[in-house]
């Protein structure tokens, strides 16, 4: 049976946070706010967990959920030669709005899915998604929603969505202004010679180029022969995750 609390009230936070991270050790899912959507979140180094995730969502192993931190520094522990021009990036934007699509650790044991050696990462803005992560590491996290649907922007969405698929729920408002279109993270690919952008979102390209001048645009190649990339860890055909 699924339980949920509101983060509003100090009681239900603290018993939110122990029940979520209760659930998550047993390899089971949460849904938590972010900065953009809400998200439906698993241990990252629990295959199970990312199993019931993908599931949940109805998703297949080939879109493989991005991994939320709780600060820059966890970075390199979970990504491998790392370009300056992405530290850059995660330096300005974190915590925020913005996935850098990096090559993952090779001694990593997880699973999350068909990443073809890489990883997603992002460091959200928000106190209850930071609290929850400072206490229980990495967590694979997509939008709360069933593939295909919007994304979730309030508890009642995601729990309308996954249902009993969740066992803990935490319900931190509305993301988002009364009628305010509520925008997913940015993804960067910096897995190439050049950093790209591969899905617009919350930061524009003209942000991004403030600081790494030369990012090339959603659908911009490095030359006129270069192939179309493939979705990445974090890119979500529906344009849907967190």
């Amino acid at each position: 049976m699924s339980t949920r609390f509101s983060v509003s009230n100090e009681q239900e936070y603290a018993d939110g946070l122990a029940a979520a991270r209760q659930a998550l050790s047993a390899q089971r899912c949460i849904v938590l706010p972010t900065d953009t959507v809400y998200g439906i979140g698993a241990d990252a180094f629990s295959a199970q967990g990312v199993a019931m995730l993908l599931a949940a969502k109805g998703r297949s192993r080939t879109m493989p959920p991005p991994v939320l931190i709780s600060q820059v520094a966890t970075m390199d522990g979970l990504a491998r030669d790392v370009p300056d021009d992405a530290r850059k990036l995660a330096e300005a934007f974190w915590p925020g709005a913005l996935t850098l699509i990096l090559q993952a650790q090779p001694s990593l044991t997880w699973d999350l899915g068909e990443t073809r050696g890489t990883v997603g990462l992002r460091v959200p803005n928000d106190q209850t998604a930071l609290d929850l992560l400072a206490v229980t590491g990495p967590l694979a996290v997509s939008s709360a929603n069933r593939t295909g649907n919007p994304a979730a922007t309030t508890a009642d969405e995601a729990m309308d969505q996954l249902g009993e698929s969740v066992d803990v729920y935490l319900d931190g408002g509305s993301r988002g202004a009364d009628g305010e279109e509520v925008l997913p993270s940015t993804i960067v690919d910096a897995t190439g010679e050049t950093l790209r952008v591969v899905r617009a979102g919350a930061i524009s390209i003209a942000e991004l180029r403030v600081v790494v001048p030369q990012i090339l645009d959603l659908g911009q190649e490095p030359d006129a022969g270069a192939a179309a990339s493939e979705p990445q860890p974090g890119q979500d055909a529906t344009g849907q995750d967190a």
